[in-house]
């Protein structure tokens, strides 16, 4: 490998040829401030924090460069905190936030601002440069995202996430010069575009431009009322994300505190395990594939637990709906089940439950809005409330529960338990590997396989092929929009042949949802954090008394008491859904 030696703030440092100076900086565990840029997505040194004086043969480069994007070449010298870069940082966050909305103390971003974060490092005057009076209107019209403007760096980081990661490319920079803001197309509402909802822009943006919409006064509304039972229920990647919130190390396992902390949230509030519904879905999903497989049916079967997946289908692909499984999200399922068989066993009211997920995604705000997921007889929606990571955590931080030092607490019965194929839902290829572990068995009782390692990993597109009771089961798993599209497209080319396939609409899975907690730059940038997520998900599979779905009791118990079998009546009606086409234009 060809490599390039130079010496950044007088230490010597070699490094791959290609490398940028940021990079080679990260190295010699220098760090050098930045703002627009973020690694894998944008690197386009527009905002100018990072810039750098350097010396090339000796010599004084003209100007100072942006280190994200200058390449790092033989025998230069760099230096990062000069007086001129001192001067020159802190007069561009001084010019950022002349147009900035400083409402701070009142931001869902305050301390976890990368803007406020530098303005504080640089002790900048944040009115030293008077501005216009421009105000945007907020855009909080869809169910998951709100939109400010006013808040906007312009770093474009939301845009390369939604453009070149998830290729949906719903929001651009409009206008020119001092005008220039990010929108949707002709400056309509998010909520009139094809967007899915996957929140890749919420967690790329810097500041608090961009935000879910929060449900929090909802559900302490319904815990104040008298006349609500609230139920809340857990997916299975927040066990592996909550603590972070905390200031806990990430991949940190919460399970235990999860219910305690709820729990303590109001008077009889109930926690219960997603994981089992997790497991249902695979109990459903692997009937569904074993069927499709052994009639004849619609193949490959894809996936239907990510909601942003769904509908990117929806808009997108149209084409393919009838790929998709017909099982409900494990989300769905459990608002079913609460509503349908919970509320028959205890008596209670499907109208007075409120029931709250909690999951790493804005895009299941909107799934709980879908009217094909209403399976009772009433008009309610199953799923009253979807909160996200961030959001439990605001929750339990306003009740002063010292999260941390809480004590574990096991679920509320009977939905306690699960296997470790409804862990590893969280993860990228943890839904196809469950769902091959109970199909596999279910054609060969003899079958022994339990880990499919091979549909594990941060490889783009994963293809695996196993023989199964003399079968070849050919699937593929991939995350990302941008990834789905390529495995698509290969699909409808004609090159590609598989049973099953797994898709995931934000990069890595759950684990790295639009809903889970903000990592700094410094993290996002340099550290593998969605490898730390997902081993405390394989850890736990690991330690499970039960390893596949058909296993855990808890399913056993509500197919004896409730639905017989998989695929029969009474599945159909509370675990499975129907899609529709949508446009893929502005509205």
């Amino acid at each position: 490998m060809e490599t390039v030696n130079l010496k950044i703030n007088n230490i010597p440092v070699e490094v791959p040829k290609g490398y940028t100076i940021l990079q080679a900086a990260k190295q010699a565990n220098i760090e050098i401030p930045t703002l627009c840029y973020l690694k894998d997505i944008n690197c386009i040194g527009a905002c100018r924090v990072c810039m750098v004086e350097a010396k090339q043969n000796g010599r004084p480069m003209r100007g100072l460069i942006a280190a994200c994007v200058y390449p790092a070449e033989e025998g230069m010298e760099v230096f990062t905190n000069t007086p001129a870069v001192i001067k020159s940082r802190k007069t561009t966050i001084e010019l950022l936030l002349s147009t900035h909305q400083k409402k701070c103390l009142s931001c869902v971003r305050n301390n976890h601002c990368e803007l406020q974060k530098l303005a504080l490092e640089y002790g900048v005057d944040e009115d030293r440069f008077a501005s216009e009076d421009m105000t945007y209107e907020i855009d909080e019209q869809s169910p998951y995202i709100i939109r400010n403007n006013n808040k906007c760096v312009q770093c474009m980081r939301c845009v390369a996430a939604c453009k070149n990661v998830q290729t949906v490319s719903v929001i651009g920079a409009i206008k020119r010069g001092y005008q220039v803001h990010v929108g949707s197309p002709f400056d309509k509402s998010l909520n009139d575009s094809p967007c899915v909802g996957c929140g890749q822009c919420i967690v790329s943006c810097p500041v608090g431009a961009l935000t879910e919409k929060s449900d929090e006064e909802r559900v302490w509304d319904a815990i104040n009322d008298p006349e609500k039972v609230v139920m809340f229920f857990t997916a299975p990647s927040i066990k592996a994300t909550l603590g972070e919130c905390f200031d806990l190390p990430i991949g940190t396992n919460v399970e235990g505190k999860m219910p305690a902390a709820i729990r303590r949230l109001g008077e009889g509030v109930k926690a219960f395990n997603m994981d089992f519904t997790a497991d249902l879905t695979i109990m459903e999903e692997a009937n569904e594939l074993i069927q499709r497989i052994t009639t004849g049916g619609t193949l490959p079967m894809f996936t239907s637990c990510c909601p942003g997946w769904v509908k990117f289908v929806e808009h997108y692909y149209p084409d393919f709906i009838p790929n998709l499984s017909t099982c409900k999200s494990p989300q769905a399922m459990f608002g079913a089940v609460l509503k349908g068989y919970y509320a028959q066993k205890t008596g209670i009211d499907p109208n007075k439950m409120f029931v709250v997920s909690v999951i790493p995604c804005t895009a299941k705000k909107f799934e709980c809005t879908r009217p094909q997921l209403r399976s009772g007889d009433g008009d309610y929606d199953d799923v009253d409330v979807a909160l996200t990571t961030r959001e439990l955590a605001r929750m339990i931080k306003r009740a002063h529960i010292d999260f941390a030092d809480l004590q574990d607490e096991d679920y509320d019965l009977p939905f306690d338990k699960a296997s470790g194929g409804g862990v590893i839902f969280g993860a990228t290829g943890g839904v196809l590997e469950a769902a091959l572990r109970t199909a596999a068995r279910t054609l060969d009782g003899e079958f022994k396989k339990v880990d499919f390692e091979e549909v594990r990993g941060p490889e783009a597109i994963r293809e695996v092929t196993y023989e199964v009771a003399g079968i070849q089961v050919k699937v593929a798993v991939t995350s990302g929009l941008g990834n789905a599209r390529k495995l698509l497209e290969k699909i409808k080319a004609g090159e590609a042949d598989y049973q099953m396939v797994e898709i995931m609409a934000c990069p890595g899975g759950c684990i790295n949802g639009g809903g889970q907690p903000l990592q700094s730059d410094s993290v996002r940038n340099y550290m593998d954090y969605k490898a730390l997520r997902s081993k405390a998900l394989y850890d736990q599979d690991l330690a499970s008394e039960f390893r596949c779905s058909d296993e855990s009791p808890v399913i056993k118990m509500i197919y004896d008491e409730y639905f017989e079998a998989p695929g029969k009546e009474k599945s159909h009606k509370y675990l499975h859904t129907s899609y529709v086409p949508r446009g893929n234009k502005m509205t």
